[in-house]
């Protein structure tokens, strides 16, 4: 059952329950006013007849002072439920009940004429033999639902007095009737409020099931929902929107980085196979190597070594950057300006007559050591390689940026951006050993340390190289 439909229904029960107890509640009250004013009626009338029986003695419907009574009444009137003895006159010429009287000795005194008897219960026995209290009840006489009230006349026996409650019968069942078709075309009206409402509301969830579906069904994670309003649906529009941004930037950046792994494996692949086809030729000549002199030989063999020391030292560059963005170690604050130097300590022990100068304020930074000292390290052999002899190379350290300025050949414009791309030489670098990779690690060490690294041109000769790291001031 869709939810449309379970609000519609829970909207028309709702109304329903409503509408059944108002019209309990309402009928009961309108009953219990109309069946009030007649037992009003009839505890007056019975508190009458009982003191004018009392007074005249045993036999209350005989004697001159009834007889004249009777004849006092309206000529050919009614002798059902209606007409009995004389009663109070009624307001407006209201109804005054059927009387009969309970003689102490169980006999029945009806007014003269009169045959229809009322009903008499143990009940009324006791009555008029001075037990009990005044006391109502409905019955049923001569086809007629009445409403009887008996009463003591001490001394003397009871008094009933009955009244027809046909009118008040037929009020309450003309009530019923309205109640009933109120109640049904009130219960269809809300049943038709609570699907036009549920049909409203659920717009924004009916938008996100839609979204929902065409995402799943199409894997695109551009989809959004219009947000109006600040209700709780639209709250959740806003959550699901934002969770679709996340969820598509998440998928962006590991597509990248599938791509960029592709890549890596691929570019990997291509310069791998130059060293490995010579390392083969050159095993493949070794074989010979009887027929070969002690130089040739020992040649071939500085030959393999240089490029098994190439292969190597690709193989870890390839592995860094298979890391990616895992870092090795937890990040701590680390003095960038001591790191350098150490950095540059190791570099002048290979440095073939390259001068490192370094100028250095104290810099902290956050990061892990290791990565940070691989990617200051490429920076310096990356100067030092390309460092005519007897060259200088300008590293200053400064409130968490390294600049590194060799006064080598310098960076060709159209080569500045791509200087830091993975297996990219430029012409002036293709003769030279290495394996292209050294600078993409430098980026990505400044990328995962929240930081960034930028190729220059100074003024005169050669190239700058600056890493720049969030500095920690604290």
């Amino acid at each position: 059952m869709s939810l449309r439909r379970r609000i519609t229904i829970a909207a028309a029960a709702a109304v329903a329950v409503a509408i059944v107890l108002a019209s309990i509640l309402s009928y009961f009250a309108v009953r219990s006013q109309l069946r009030g004013q007649v037992d009003t009626g009839l505890r007056r009338q019975a508190s009458f007849v009982a003191s004018e029986a009392a007074r005249r003695g045993d036999e209350p419907f005989g004697g001159e002072r009834f007889r004249h009574r009777r004849r006092g009444s309206a000529p050919g009137g009614d002798r059902g439920l209606g007409s009995g003895p004389r009663l109070p006159r009624p307001v407006l010429g209201g109804p005054t009940g059927y009387a009969q009287f309970v003689m102490t000795n169980g006999r029945l005194v009806r007014p003269r004429g009169e045959t229809i008897a009322l009903p008499v219960d143990p009940k009324v026995q006791a009555l008029a033999r001075g037990s009990g209290k005044t006391f109502l009840r409905d019955a049923h006489v001569a086809g007629s639902h009445v409403r009887i009230v008996s009463a003591a006349i001490p001394g003397h026996g009871a008094v009933e007095i009955a009244r027809p409650l046909n009118e008040v019968d037929h009020v309450l069942g003309r009530m019923r009737l309205i109640l009933l078709v109120l109640g049904t075309v009130g219960v269809g009206l809300a049943a038709a409020l609570g699907w036009f409402v549920a049909r409203t509301t659920l717009i924004p969830v009916r938008r996100l099931t839609e979204a929902t579906e065409h995402v799943d069904a199409t894997q695109d994670l551009g989809r959004r929902i219009e947000v109006s309003g600040r209700d709780e649906l639209s709250r959740l529009a806003v959550s699901f929107n934002s969770m679709l941004e996340t969820l598509q930037r998440s998928t962006e950046a590991l597509n990248r980085s599938a791509q960029a792994q592709r890549q890596l494996v691929a570019d990997a692949s291509h310069e791998l196979r130059t060293p490995l086809t010579s390392l083969r030729t050159n095993f493949e000549v070794l074989e010979r190597a009887d027929t070969m002199s002690e130089s040739e030989r020992r040649n071939l063999l500085d030959d393999v070594h240089r490029q098994i020391e190439e292969l190597t030292e690709l193989m870890s560059d390839v592995i860094e950057l298979a890391r990616g963005d895992a870092p090795a170690h937890p990040t701590r604050s680390v003095r960038l300006d001591e790191l350098v130097s150490e950095s540059v300590e190791r570099a002048r022990r290979h440095a073939h007559g390259v001068q490192l100068r370094l100028q250095s304020e104290p810099s902290v930074v956050e990061g892990v050591p290791e990565r940070l000292a691989r990617a200051v390290n490429n920076l310096l052999d990356n100067a030092i390689k390309f460092s005519p002899a007897g060259g200088e190379v300008e590293v200053t350290v400064r409130d968490g940026e390294v600049a590194i300025r060799d006064h080598g050949p310098g960076i060709p414009e159209e080569d500045l951006g791509h200087v830091f791309d993975r297996f990219y030489r430029a012409p002036e670098a293709r003769g030279r050993p290495g394996s292209g990779l050294g600078l993409a690690i430098v980026r990505q060490v400044a990328e995962t340390h929240g930081g960034c690294v930028r190729a220059e041109r100074p003024p005169g000769t050669g190239a700058r190289l600056v890493l720049t790291l969030p500095a920690d001031h604290d």
